[in-house]
């Protein structure tokens, strides 16, 4: 593992490994034995050190309690065959945490600290990359105001850190997806392309009341009409319509840049599909379903991987497909898998050796 930065490290005498089976483990419950820390003080960042995972003490009037200064990313490390780890697109989740970090008038973090932070970190806690089919050791980079006043302005003092926490599958079964017209994720000009605490907090009551319905999650829609589609809660969507790809555009500002998003519509057109980023109606997707060219729905991201959606329900009305005929999605998934466990050539140079 090449590294340039000097990061001062302390581990732990005894890994909670021992008594923990990462066989079928849930998503998101379980962290490693180690996490990364760092201050941003007068201007610059300081104090970056691996530790034992552990609390944080904080003041009642820390600021990101206050006014939202919140941001995070999702990455995935595996291991081959081999047992050797590798991490899937950091760079570009590193690139897209300093988006969201300018958007939100916060320092943007040193590549060096985010990436040889990250490789440090995975290199000490690499056993707990689960050695199985569909499980991977989620990486979760954030960052957060550490003011410790009242007032309505940007945080002078930041924290950074990196936790890991290894997983199995975010969803086990295929998902049902309402289509969202009474609340809204995000509008132009806001900050729906950035990954921070708020835009999940104002999700949490539609997906909600989807869950009541009978849906696992909602498929946003803009907040102006209510018609064209964004993304679901924590991923992107993809259509295949008459053998075409569709998905949203990301030119308003209004949903992720997907990594998965990204590497999906690349593996699409190579596979000869051709892909359009665009404006895309419910109105366009029921008639496409009505027609019986609504051949595949399926998610994308980090956390769910690919997804296939099994019913979209809108208002009243329920489109059902069959996914065992979701043919894109099914090769997608295989060759996705065959890259991160390094089964076949990682032409693109999307996994990062550690």
């Amino acid at each position: 593992m090449d590294t340039v930065m000097d990061i001062n490290i302390t581990k732990v005498e005894n890994s909670k490994l021992n008594d923990l089976n990462l066989e079928n483990i849930p998503f998101g419950k379980y962290f490693s034995d180690h996490m990364l820390e760092a201050d941003y003080e007068n201007g610059e960042w300081r104090n970056v050190e691996i530790k034992p995972y552990q609390p944080l003490i904080i003041q009642p009037s820390l600021a990101a309690l206050h006014y939202g200064q919140s941001i995070f990313e999702g990455i995935k490390a595996y291991k081959d065959a081999d047992g050797v780890a590798y991490v899937f697109r950091p760079y570009d989740n590193f690139v897209r945490f300093n988006i969201s970090a300018e958007r939100l008038c916060m320092p943007t973090i040193p590549e060096e600290i985010f990436m040889d932070g990250l490789k440090q970190l995975v290199e000490i806690d690499k056993n707990w990359i689960p050695f199985r089919e569909n499980h991977s050791l989620y990486i979760r980079p954030l960052m957060f105001a550490t003011d410790t006043l009242l007032g309505v302005r940007p945080s002078d003092t930041y924290k950074f850190m990196i936790m890991l926490s290894p997983s199995g599958p975010y969803y086990t079964t295929p998902m049902k997806i309402y289509v969202e017209e009474k609340y809204s994720r995000s509008v132009k000009g806001g900050v729906g392309f950035s990954k921070n605490a708020g835009n999940y907090a104002n999700s949490m009551i539609a997906a909600k009341e989807a869950k009541e319905k009978g849906y696992d999650q909602v498929l946003w829609t803009d907040a102006v009409e209510h018609k064209w589609l964004q993304e679901v809660g924590m991923m992107n969507v993809m259509f295949v319509i008459d053998g075409v790809g569709v998905t949203p555009e990301l030119s308003e500002g209004t949903i992720l840049n997907g990594v998965t998003r990204n590497s999906i519509i690349t593996m699409m057109r190579e596979m000869g599909i051709e892909v359009q980023e665009r404006r895309l109606s419910i109105d366009e997707v029921v008639e496409a379903y009505k027609k019986g060219t609504l051949q595949e729905v399926f998610g994308c991201g980090t956390a769910a991987t690919i997804a296939p959606i099994a019913e979209l329900g809108y208002g009243d009305f329920k489109m059902p497909f069959d996914i065992s005929t979701f043919k894109t999605a099914t090769e997608l998934r295989k060759q996705f898998d065959d890259i991160r466990y390094s089964r076949i050539p990682d032409t693109h140079s999307w996994m990062v050796k550690i």
